[in-house]
């Protein structure tokens, strides 16, 4: 086939990526005039079904919106509804917070590591022939995993949908002696941890950009997870700067409570999910930009895995703009959740109250911590019985998806421009779906909302 012509890409069904999506591309003439990540799960309404309910609901109604990253919406909506009743959780609460995010890291930032990204750069089709190909270094991934697992067992009382969490804290907090064993479980993960970041590390990647600006949660003195700023490092081409550039670029935060001013949220007819913008452009949000923005506060231990490999100094502002190298950014932020985590529980002393109260009020609370795929935000409106009136969830990859069409649509171009090659619908489908990993989009999350118009006749 001819790169001459029109040209229609359609891939049906995306895989190895969490929930369901599919992807147009039109190209014309040799060039990508059309890219649309086309989410079409059915909208889940969450933010519908919301209003109307205690305002001591939604930390349990929101972790369903996500199997893999439930804390990440527990945390966010415990923290909004803090905010707007007046209330901070801080000390060792505030700790275990801290300890269970970890936990949804670890898990998350590794199962998609082994399961859905490393087949992309070892030839494998999925999981199941990695495992027959790289058995123990799928084995290791696993038990890194089961680590994570065992974190959220213990403080939410399960894996999936942890039920032990609510406003003010937890209904049960452990002792320091029921910790101990999960320190000596999390000291042999690291030790896998660290052999998963320099496995990655010799993966081939290819040459590739990111031109888009960066939002993540920054949080002075430690690398952000369950708290912090929003921060937004410029986009390379603002400021002249090639689109791989790897010097750090200009700093702006703003308070969490403008989050709505900065990020506007609109649909498009192909998609279930709004699709966001950060002042009218394009922007990032996930690993590549926590890493950008924050990476000095990692451990020593996370540090030094990054200089290893190859992601440059974080202390010197080191920046990765190559979305395949994305999966070495996530094994080393599994790395510092591990190491973070045994700093968390060689420090515990169990708190006099397992929450504390929160008592209702009338008022508008904003929350945002960093999911594993990026910064998550809630918006609730309280009456003054605690009644939430109205609810705003803005999930990552939402936040997300026009960067991801735009680095398919320079993906693909690249490719096309490379007049040596005969490009195939099937390579090019192959490249697409590999882009879109680079990115791990919980398609299902994002795909919450729907405007509904109603002519009645």
């Amino acid at each position: 086939m001819t790169h001459r012509g029109s040209r229609v890409l359609h891939v049906g069904a995306l895989s190895r990526v969490e929930g369901e999506g599919a992807l147009h591309l039109t190209v014309h003439e040799g060039i990508v005039t059309g890219t649309e990540l086309r989410i079409y799960e059915p909208p889940r309404f969450f933010e519908a079904f919301l209003r109307g309910r205690a305002y001591t609901e939604p930390p349990d109604i929101t972790a369903r919106v996500c199997g893999i990253c439930p804390v990440a919406y527990q945390m966010s909506a415990c923290r909004a509804i803090e905010d707007a009743c007046g209330v901070t959780v801080g000390g060792q609460l505030a700790a275990l917070r801290r300890l269970l995010y970890c936990g949804e890291w670890i898990e998350s930032q590794i199962l998609h590591i082994h399961l859905l990204h490393a087949p992309d750069f070892l030839g494998a089709d999925g999981a199941v022939e990695l495992a027959r190909t790289h058995r123990a270094d799928v084995e290791r991934g696993l038990r890194i995993k089961q680590a994570g697992n065992a974190i959220l067992e213990l403080l939410g009382g399960r894996a999936i949908h942890p039920v032990n969490v609510r406003l003010g804290g937890f209904h049960r907090v452990p002792t320091a002696k029921e910790l101990a064993p999960l320190a000596e479980r999390l000291r042999r993960a690291r030790d896998d941890a660290w052999e998963t970041v320099r496995w990655v590390a010799g993966f081939d990647f290819p040459d590739a950009g990111l031109d888009h600006a960066l939002l993540a949660l920054a949080e002075p003195g430690r690398y952000a997870i369950d708290a912090g700023t929003p921060t937004v490092m410029a986009a390379p081409h603002s400021h002249g700067r090639p689109a791989d550039c790897s010097d750090p670029l200009p700093l702006r935060q703003f308070p969490v409570h403008t989050f709505l001013h900065e990020v506007t949220e609109h649909q498009v007819p192909y998609s279930t999910a709004l699709q966001a913008t950060l002042g009218g452009q394009r922007y990032l949000t996930g690993a590549l930009a926590r890493y950008a923005i924050g990476g000095r506060w990692l451990t020593p231990v996370a540090r030094q895995a990054a200089r290893e490999a190859g992601l440059g100094d974080p202390v010197d502002g080191a920046v990765c703009r190559n979305p395949f190298r994305s999966v070495v950014v996530r094994a080393v932020e599994a790395l510092y959740a591990i190491d973070e985590a045994l700093r968390i529980i060689d420090a515990y002393e169990p708190p006099p109250r397992p929450y504390m109260e929160v008592p209702a009020r009338p008022g508008t609370g904003h929350g945002a911590t960093e999911a594993p795929r990026g910064l998550l935000y809630h918006r609730y409106h309280l009456a003054a019985d605690g009644t939430v009136s109205d609810a705003v969830l803005v999930p990552p990859t939402a936040q997300n998806q026009g960067a991801i069409e735009e680095d398919l649509r320079r993906l693909v171009q690249a490719r096309l421009d490379d007049r040596a090659a005969r490009v195939t619908d099937a390579e090019l489908t192959a490249l697409c779906e590999r882009g879109i990993r680079n990115h791990d989009p919980c398609i299902s999350c994002s795909a919450h909302f729907l405007d509904l118009t109603v002519d009645r006749l």
